[in-house]
């Protein structure tokens, strides 16, 4: 079974989800969105990408440029800020077991078959 974190209206979350889909993978689709991550949820997430929570936030986004653009934040209030506006978290995250990708581009998802 592998996880989809997925937004509908992204493009690459669509491609990601179609890829899987042709592999024949039985998927586990979390509307983030609409059903945000616990903070132990995004924790853990972070912790199979093996990145620094930074590198999960799409800082293009205004919510990002508005509330948090240029300031000094520690791991704990850049999770605070994903959870509060999930919007800020990068998209689409494939997990299987203890491996994760971030789905950018598309192709990604298909490394963790």
């Amino acid at each position: 079974m592998t996880t989809l974190y997925h937004n509908p209206r992204c493009s690459k979350s669509r491609q990601a989800l179609s890829l899987l889909e042709e592999k024949g993978e039985t998927i586990d689709v979390v509307q983030y969105l609409e059903n945000p991550p616990s903070r132990q949820e995004l924790v853990q997430v972070i912790d199979l990408l093996g990145i620094k929570p930074i590198e999960l936030v799409r800082t293009q986004e205004s919510e990002w440029k508005e509330n948090y653009k240029g300031k000094e934040l520690t791991n704990d209030e850049i999770i605070d800020a994903m959870i509060k506006y999930p919007k800020l978290i990068e998209r689409p995250i494939a997990i299987k077991g203890t491996h994760a990708v971030i789905g950018r581009p598309p192709e990604n998802v298909l490394d963790i078959l």
